[in-house]
């Protein structure tokens, strides 16, 4: 049917054949970023990384708002349970090293929209396994896709993105995933109670989309191939010390922000799913305004200067925490602090370009794997091990938190105000870097 189908719209429009041959060739050929600016605009990389950025929190941020209430209700869950809840959550980042193994069998792209149908088949079927081991195994297999595609997605970044414009456009990138979940918050927030929806639903609907959109975007665009060709083995360049070990306090100071704040929210301050999506669209709301301008200021200030306004703000921010714990502070305090500190986090992407203004392009994409496994080292034991920590003191929670800023403080002042290969840190002075 679909072969007659085809012939008649032929006969009626003799270019009906030849488009539809451009079509599918333009869809399965590889070409180069040069080639790509003659596409439509819709179809060229800078715009895929877009759609990738808003397809990824449609699940992600779902998950992550009803997780807490979810994993209450469902299976009673403790400051012990969901403590190992992240420390299983966390084992993929960990191994994204072999991000590195799986490039020998797919290209970056590829893997990219595979890791990300994987993260929506996973979240949609989350509220099928409501028990300890059920919630932790579906956890895994989500995270194996969330963290492949966030490793191989900084290095597509990395590699199409023009260094002069990558701060700015950066910015935009961070601003199209927020708009997204603050679209999946809105949603959730206006039919949670009205419709009286439920957890299978909305992760099903959420989970569902993002597959959607990875296949969508599977179709719509060729395969994009950047100038410099990539390594595929695992690399540790000295160097690059001072990236990696920024990587590794990130990835500790992280997973208190990202277990415990919420956690809090809704252990002491009695949160329901609706007001504790409400505060997550907030966070959105401020990151889809300030992104950009944080784009903009990393381009004007350098790296540098972002990483240690972030790491100050982060200090004051969890002393505060810890506040809340010491003297009772209250649910307002502890609610702005909780948007502060999703806008400091979003000057990360300064660790990005730092890393592209230091790198061989070559080393991209596995350093991009290295450094995703450096900064889930941390990661994989601090929530489980804090989360004994929490039960006797949550507050000693938070002060280690503003202890550990305060050495990403330390590290971000040594790096350069204009960093380049050879200069990668004030320790050393500018030089031709060796072959």
């Amino acid at each position: 049917m679909a072969g007659r189908d085809y012939r008649l719209a032929q006969r009626r429009d003799p270019g009906y054949g030849g488009a539809m041959r451009r079509h599918f060739k333009t869809l399965t050929r590889t070409m180069t970023l040069a080639e790509a600016q003659a596409l439509p605009r819709w179809r060229r990389p800078v715009v895929l990384l877009l759609v990738m950025a808003a397809a990824m929190p449609i699940s992600f941020a779902t998950w992550s708002a009803l997780l807490n209430n979810f994993v209450r209700d469902a299976a009673g869950f403790t400051g012990v349970e969901i403590g190992w809840l992240h420390t299983v959550r966390e084992i993929p980042g960990f191994l994204a090293v072999g991000v590195i193994v799986v490039l020998w069998l797919m290209r970056e792209q590829v893997l990219a929209l595979v890791s990300l149908a994987l993260l929506g088949a996973a979240t949609a079927v989350t509220a099928f396994f409501p028990s300890f081991g059920g919630i932790l195994v579906v956890t895994l297999i989500s995270s194996i896709g969330f963290h492949y595609y966030e490793t191989v997605n900084q290095s597509l970044q990395l590699q199409w993105l023009d260094r002069a414009r990558a701060p700015q456009v950066l910015g935009w990138i961070v601003a199209a995933g927020s708009a997204a979940a603050l679209v999946a918050y809105g949603l959730i927030v206006l039919t949670w109670k009205t419709l009286g929806l439920d957890y299978a639903t909305v992760y099903m609907v959420a989970g569902g989309l993002t597959l959607a959109v990875a296949g969508f975007a599977a179709l719509a665009w060729p395969q994009f191939e950047a100038p410099e060709p990539q390594l595929k083995h695992l690399i540790l360049r000295r160097r690059y010390w001072l990236y990696y070990a920024l990587q590794f306090m990130a990835g500790a100071r992280r997973q208190i922000f990202v277990v415990f704040a919420a956690f809090m929210m809704v252990e002491r301050f009695g949160f329901e799913v609706h007001e504790l999506t409400a505060l997550f669209m907030i966070n959105f709301v401020a990151n889809m305004v300030f992104a950009p301008l944080m784009g903009h200021a990393v381009g004007r200030f350098g790296e540098r200067n972002a990483l240690a306004f972030e790491y100050l703000g982060l200090i004051a921010v969890f002393l505060c925490y810890g506040g809340i714990y010491a003297f009772g502070w209250g649910l307002t305090l502890a609610a702005v602090l909780y948007v502060a500190d999703h806008l400091f986090f979003s000057l990360a992407f300064a660790l990005k370009t730092y890393f592209q203004k230091i790198a061989d392009p070559a080393d991209i994409a596995p350093t991009a794997a290295v450094a995703f496994t450096i900064n889930h080292i941390a990661a994989v034991v601090l929530p489980a091990a804090l989360g004994y920590l929490w039960v006797q003191s949550a507050g000693a929670v938070f002060v280690l938190a503003a202890v550990m800023a305060a050495g990403s403080l330390g590290l971000a002042l040594l790096i350069p105000r204009h960093p380049a290969p050879g200069y990668e840190t004030i320790l050393s002075r500018p030089r031709p870097l060796a072959a």
